[in-house]
């Protein structure tokens, strides 16, 4: 009896340490998962709700509530994006030049590693005490926000907050590592930190813009996050010139997100992500398949006709690639088609994607350039379907003489419409979002809230191959996935503002028209530079970091900033299939499990043809401007 009694006393005080050993577990788990949701969410049913107001319920005259349903969910927006960057923190996701620092010792890796999270942290802690300033200043002038009249200091608490939970994720990440690295390795990589940063306190008289590249590049070179080099050159720029005040960081940090438009990125990923794992994107490969899947190359051809359908939901090429890749390319091989030549074709199809409206980077550069992204959209509809029309000829020739034929021999019409029924609610997605933006009845943002919503009705009530944990899971990888995409654009901002304190953009044009007058020469150097960026950037941080730098060039040479951002784009979209970078070959590589070589053997006149394409783009301003000169006239 004593040893029962004892067993029970010795184990009832363990009963609520367990609990909160799980709760402590399940909230560093899931703490930023269950508030990137619940933003998501909110700003998804406040955006949709501003449209159905505007139009469907004028009736209940509840008055305007655009101007607070927009602010809330900017701020919402804001508070999701560091959360998602915390998040892409703790799941190691990020952007990176990694080609260089691979080719060092595992030994040299980690020290720099560990380097490159100092570096982090220690800019994070800056963010955070200027962050904490500037929500003094708030308080102290009483300062509010125009539509909800709520302090200021609300909205600003996103910055301190989400580089603390950076700072957390940090040294979450540090404690990992550390039980798989020596103490030699630590050392090292204590030593390069010290040695990277200790000449800031010998470079108070050097130039702004050396500083800065110096330390951009240093950064990048040792595979430090993008976003994060951006800042963090910028901070030891800032340290050692004293170009800037420090406090001036977080200030940029918010305001150069607290953007409408730039709300369109998070919307239209979700809604991608959301629509590219159900029953949408296989009714629409049946549809293709339907429609060209008897000619020789069959299986090719519906991959490409496909990616162009998809494209116009989700607005990403590595997403395309991937919903479509899973489906297509085992299938492909299957049947007979050389294994790298059905990966290089998916991954090529999958660059429409960043093409065809609804794009990402069109909406990133229409927010970093000031440009109409309803302009930029309608440019990148005939460039789009042309790259469509272009790739799906030479695979066709090129499957004809290899004799790679589908299974099916005849067209047949009742089967196609058939198809085209079953597959109305995946082709209604452009229609809607398209038609909604140039029919006048919504902003590019409000037509990406509507698509996300859409799709989680369609996945969850109509289809329902969606469950709330799907909703959930699509939901967080859209908020890691836009989150990155935001960090390069708050990153970039600080960066450019020394860019344009020291003139660089204004010098370079200078330098590089001192070259030549011609303005075929000029065009044919920055689509030259373009590409060799692409081989080694990734696109989303090439368009943040060089529009500012390269725009003014093209429209000192007469281009209209809207084609230039469709030649850039072009440029990078082939980045996407080229090494070391190539974004599209590495997610179709993964899928097909086979090495990056055999695809880009079995791509090349795939590639050749991209070439072609942006020759022609650049060249031929009409393909680009006409649909926009049209709408503007």
């Amino acid at each position: 009896m004593e040893a029962v009694v004892s067993g029970k006393a010795n184990n009832s005080p363990e009963q609520p340490s367990s609990f909160w050993k799980k709760f402590l577990t399940f909230i560093d788990r899931r703490f930023e998962e269950i508030l990137i949701v619940s933003g998501f969410l909110i700003f998804i049913i406040l955006i949709n709700l501003q449209v159905i107001n505007r139009y469907l319920l004028p009736f209940l005259d509840i008055g305007n509530i655009t101007t607070w349903t927009e602010e809330l969910s900017r701020y919402l927006f804001i508070f999701v994006s560091f959360l998602g960057a915390s998040l892409a923190i703790r799941k190691r996701e990020s952007i990176q030049v990694s080609v260089i620092i691979n080719q060092f010792p595992k030994s040299v890796q980690k020290a720099l590693h560990l380097a490159n999270m100092l570096f982090m942290f220690y800019f994070s802690y800056m963010m955070v005490m200027n962050g904490f300033q500037l929500i003094s200043f708030q308080i102290e002038t009483q300062q509010t926000t125009p539509a909800l009249s709520i302090p200021m200091a609300f909205p600003y608490s996103a910055i301190p907050i989400g580089f603390a939970l950076i700072m957390i994720r940090l040294i979450q990440m540090f404690i990992k590592d550390m039980k798989h690295m020596t103490i030699q390795e630590g050392l090292l990589g204590l030593t390069f930190a010290i040695v990277m940063i200790l000449p800031i306190a010998f470079l108070d008289n050097a130039g702004i813009a050396v500083v800065l590249f110096g330390y951009f590049i240093l950064f990048i070179i040792i595979g430090m996050q993008i976003a994060f080099a951006l800042g963090a050159s910028t901070l030891a720029t800032v340290l050692a010139t004293d170009a800037i005040p420090v406090d001036f960081f977080p200030q940029t940090a918010f305001t150069s997100i607290d953007n409408f438009p730039i709300m369109a990125v998070p919307f239209f990923i979700a809604a991608g992500i959301i629509m590219g794992g159900g029953s949408i994107i296989k009714r629409l490969l049946n549809l293709s398949d339907e429609l060209l899947g008897f000619l020789p190359g069959g299986l090719a051809l519906v991959a490409i006709i496909t990616s162009m359908f998809f494209s116009a939901i989700s607005g990403s090429g590595p997403a395309t690639v991937a919903a479509i890749g899973t489906l297509l390319i085992p299938a492909m091989i299957k049947q007979g088609y050389h294994a790298g030549f059905a990966t290089g074709v998916v991954a090529t199809a999958g660059t429409i994607g960043v093409i065809i409206p609804p794009s990402n980077p069109l909406v990133i550069y229409g927010v970093v350039s000031q440009e109409s992204i309803s302009q930029l959209f309608l440019a990148g509809i005939l460039p789009g379907i042309m790259t469509g029309l272009f790739l799906l000829l030479v695979v066709y020739i090129i499957s004809k003489k290899n004799g790679w034929q589908g299974e099916r021999k005849t067209f047949s019409l009742n089967s196609s419409a058939k198809a085209a029924w079953d597959a109305k609610l995946a082709l209604l997605v452009p229609v809607i979002i398209l038609g909604g933006i140039y029919g006048g009845l919504m902003t590019p943002t409000e037509a990406a809230a509507v698509a996300a919503a859409y799709g989680i009705i369609i996945g969850m009530f109509v289809y329902k191959d969606l469950g709330l944990k799907g909703v959930y899971n699509s939901l967080v990888k859209a908020g890691v996935t836009s989150s990155i995409i935001i960090m390069l654009m708050v990153m970039a901002s600080i960066f450019g503002r020394l860019i344009t304190l020291e003139r660089v953009a204004e010098i370079i044009a200078e330098s590089v028209l001192a070259l030549s007058e011609n303005k075929f020469v000029i065009l044919l150097l920055l689509n030259l530079f373009l590409l060799i960026i692409g081989l080694f950037l990734e696109a989303l941080a090439a368009i943040v970091i060089l529009t500012p730098i390269l725009l003014p060039m093209a429209m000192a040479i007469g281009l209209d900033p809207v084609h230039f951002g469709l030649i850039m784009i072009f440029n990078l979209a082939i980045g996407f299939i080229t090494p070391p970078v190539g974004v599209n070959l590495f997610v179709a590589a993964s899928t097909a499990k086979i090495k990056i070589e055999e695809i880009i053997k079995g791509n090349k006149y795939l590639l050749l043809t991209m070439l072609v394409l942006l020759l022609i783009i650049s060249y031929v301003p009409e393909i680009t401007m006409w649909l926009p000169e049209l709408i503007r006239n």
